[in-house]
């Protein structure tokens, strides 16, 4: 079944339904297009509300990111920011592969649909302009014909009547044959012209219309199939995203999964653990015995300095806990500010006055009592403050270079991460020095690779570098042993100390001579100190090669779960089942770094691997 056969008649009834199906197609793509709109702004709403709550640097929220419960919020902000990231991706994929598709289809069918119903159009103008030649034809046939017949009446009559001449009789017979053949020539051309409109009226009837009635059918046809492929693409464009927001959605899951009470528990210990000890009990002061004894040392001695509870740690001197010593009435040195300190004993000078008895010996020792116990610290949080009273000033430690304004434990703690950076940058130094001193020699074998006083300067300067960080690291590590350094040493100590050592011996030729040094103007320094342009290493190749960089150990494996392209710059292809060596892990933007079996490296994203970290 088909159009042309069986609508043959309905060409208004076609006209209309081909255009109300491209208008369901602009429909459609006006309502994917509103689709995309509120997909792009939920996306945007997201990464509005993740970056709402992303804690800003250096701010308290960033300092508590060590804990579980605080870093799987972050986690969990961190999906919310990529799920979002999938959101955009359906929109921005219907909106190429439905909208801008079906819109460029919805053009092309618009033209054809045009073409068509024009190629009607001329068909039937065709027909009625035959049709028009027609009528023509007829009713000429028709009027000379009566013409004709009233003109052999005529002429009859003429014949028969007695009184007319035989001029007037021939005169009308010539008239009825001229108008005889005139009709006939009329007739013959109506005939022509039914003839040619039936032909025509067939035509248009039986091939022209049909076929034009069964291309618009095929062009209908043509855009149901695109309209259910749009219908399609729809869901499908959801679809393949949902194994990734499957993926985010487990990463929120196991966000929760991995917050540890225990573990944030120790970790507010270790970060807030001061060392101090617990104060011990306080001494009874007998007063009612201490009357006589004014000028002393012991308890009325002291009544004009207040004894609060926590200055009262400070008296077991043994174990300092009070960062300030009792000598705060004038301003503190530098020495008094530091845990480990002893705080110096009191003098006349600078101790509390003697009071002077009225004559109630027993008033003044009631007032003095009540006013030791009148001063009190409401919390613990006034121990950071500056505070100024009528009987002491209480000032906050300045910070020091030796962190001994921190207490015990988180001095230990500053100390050896110090301890661990001057570290690297001086095996950092020595690594820098043993390549320019390997290739000063490589210079001094082959001259015309270059000129081995050129890197002199350089040298001298890593030289310098050496020994100044060399200072710092035994200066804090002196600090560390004063603080009580606990647990491991620190890595790669044994190693830092071994490459000093070296550098200091290889200065010595194997006679027990010295080099002698070169300054930076290529002349000998006077004192017989270490050449530092001698290289450290006693042997190395002739030929000189760069040292190649080491590769990180792989921390563990992981497998692609999908194919990525790896078009920006420092990622790294990607197919779907291939197996990498995961070298370092996300950091919480959503980017893990790889290796292939080559060793080409590059980032991929981290939603799209399966990863099994090594234990």
């Amino acid at each position: 079944m088909d159009w042309g056969t069986d609508l043959w008649d309905q060409y208004d009834i076609i006209d209309k339904h081909t255009q109300s199906g491209l208008e369901l197609v602009e429909k459609y793509v006006k309502f994917v297009k509103e689709r995309t709109e509120i997909e792009q702004n939920y996306a945007k709403q997201l990464r509005n509300l993740t970056k709402k709550y992303n804690p800003k640097r250096g701010c308290k929220e960033e300092q508590e990111c060590r804990f579980s419960n605080h870093q799987s919020f972050l986690d969990i902000l961190n999906e919310m920011n990529d799920y979002a990231g999938q959101r955009e991706l359906i929109a921005e994929n219907m909106m190429m592969n439905i909208c801008i598709e079906l819109t460029k289809y919805l053009q092309e069918l618009k033209m054809e649909r045009k073409t068509h119903l024009s190629e009607a159009k001329k068909a039937q103008q065709s027909l009625e302009s035959t049709y028009k030649q027609l009528d023509s034809s007829k009713k000429r046939f028709e009027r000379e014909w009566r013409e004709a017949d009233k003109a052999v009446q005529y002429a009859e009559k003429t014949d028969q009547d007695i009184n007319a001449t035989k001029a007037d009789v021939e005169k009308a017979k010539q008239q009825a044959n001229m108008r005889t053949h005139i009709a006939e020539e009329c007739k013959n051309d109506y005939a022509a012209q039914l003839q040619k409109y039936n032909k025509e009226q067939s035509q248009f009837y039986f091939s022209d219309m049909p076929l034009i009635f069964n291309k618009l059918q095929d062009m209908d046809e043509r855009r149901v199939r695109k309209l259910a492929q749009g219908y399609v693409l729809f869901s499908d464009t959801e679809r393949h995203v949902m194994p990734i927001i499957g993926k985010c959605l487990e990463g929120v899951t196991k966000a929760g999964t991995n917050v540890n009470e225990r573990n944030d528990s120790i970790a507010l210990i270790e970060q807030y653990k001061s060392g101090f000890e617990r104060p011990g009990d306080l001494d009874f002061e007998d007063y009612s015995q201490g009357i006589n004894r004014a000028s002393s040392d012991s308890s009325l001695g002291t009544l004009g300095t207040p004894k609060g509870p926590l200055e009262l740690l400070g008296k077991n001197r043994s174990k300092p806990f009070w960062l300030f010593s009792k000598k705060s009435k004038l301003s503190p040195s530098p020495s008094s500010l530091t845990p480990l300190s002893t705080p110096p004993a009191p003098s006349p000078a600078n101790g509390p006055p003697s009071p002077k008895f009225g004559r109630d010996p027993l008033s003044y020792c009631l007032k003095e009592i009540n006013k030791t116990v009148k001063p009190r610290i409401s919390s613990f949080r006034t121990l950071g403050r500056t505070r100024f009273t009528s009987e002491r000033i209480i000032v906050m430690p300045t910070v020091t270079e030796d962190f001994g304004h921190l207490p015990p434990e988180q001095r230990r703690k500053r100390l050896q991460q110090k301890l661990d950076d001057i570290g690297k940058e001086l095996q950092k130094e020595v690594d820098q020095s043993a390549a320019l001193e390997k290739m000063k020699d490589v210079y001094e074998k082959n001259p015309q690779m270059g000129d081995p006083a050129s890197l002199s300067p350089q040298i001298n300067q890593t030289a310098q570098n050496v020994e100044r960080l060399r200072g710092e690291f035994n200066k804090y590590e002196s600090w560390l042993t004063e603080a009580g350094r606990r647990g491991d040493s620190m890595l790669r100590r044994d190693t830092l100390r071994e490459d000093a050592l070296s550098y200091r011996s290889h200065s010595f030729n194997n006679n027990g001579s010295t080099h002698e040094p070169y300054s930076p103007d290529g002349t000998h320094s006077e004192e017989g100190t270490p050449d530092p342009s001698q290289a450290i290493y006693a042997e190395f190749d002739d030929d000189f090669e760069e040292e190649e960089e080491e590769l990180v150990a792989p921390i563990g494996q992981c497998t692609a779960m999908y194919n990525f392209p790896g078009a920006s710059e420092g990622t790294i292809t990607m197919q779907e089942g291939e197996v990498l060596s995961v070298v370092e892990e996300d950091k919480g933007d959503g980017w893990t770094r790889v290796r292939r079996a080559n060793g080409n490296e590059g980032y991929i994203p981290t939603s799209y691997v399966s990863i099994s970290l090594s234990k």
